[in-house]
């Protein structure tokens, strides 16, 4: 069986674990990395208008594939009908990696949310409006953290291994493997340490 119908397969198992595992565990469906960005789960429909009011979500990143969208969560259609701006990145649950390019289009993303005055070096300064970024895939564990770890590390300059430190002091249940470990590298040889 190829990795992308394996992905297919144990999506809606997984999906229910996940569900189970914040119920009966401390893990929580999402939390704040920073001021600007939220590293989550797969939000539910359910849980739009707690992001939009109470967390200030102005744009969402998903690193999803349309089939895990489909019946739990909104699309970009769905999103925009609350004001919400909508990026998705799709990327094959557990054995793939976002690419640099998908990586680098998610963190331009992100900065057009911050703040003026807070945007990150060597960006192009487009403007939107301030607020948050809801940044998730299925758990929140791998493909988000992938992304939001790169954001972070071009905020501030930090190594990949400093990064992924701060992110699990905020989200214990964080899994990166060797993929997005060298993803990160990548990412941080590229954009950071020139």
């Amino acid at each position: 069986m190829g990795t992308a119908m394996f992905a297919r397969v144990t999506f809606y198992p997984s999906l229910l674990y996940n569900v189970f595992m914040e119920k009966v565990t401390s893990r929580r469906w999402y939390d704040r990395m920073d001021d600007t960005v939220i590293l989550g789960a797969l939000p539910f429909q359910g849980m739009t208008k707690q992001l939009v009011e109470e967390e200030n979500v102005k744009g969402v990143v998903s690193m999803n594939e349309a089939y895990e969208l489909k019946i739990f969560s909104n699309d970009a259609e769905k999103w925009r009908e609350h004001g919400v701006e909508f990026l998705q990145l799709a990327t094959t649950d557990i054995f793939e990696t976002p690419d640099q390019d998908k990586l680098y289009e998610g963190v331009k993303f992100i900065n057009r949310f911050l703040p003026p005055g807070n945007k990150l070096p060597r960006l192009p300064a487009e403007r939107q409006a301030s607020g948050c970024v809801y940044v998730h895939c299925k758990a929140g564990r791998t493909r988000s953290a992938t992304l939001v770890g790169c954001y972070l590390m071009m905020k501030h300059g930090w190594s990949p291994k400093e990064t992924v430190d701060y992110m699990k002091a905020r989200r214990p249940h964080i899994l990166l493997h060797t993929k997005q470990w060298e993803a990160l590298q990548i990412f941080h040889k590229q954009h950071i340490d020139t």
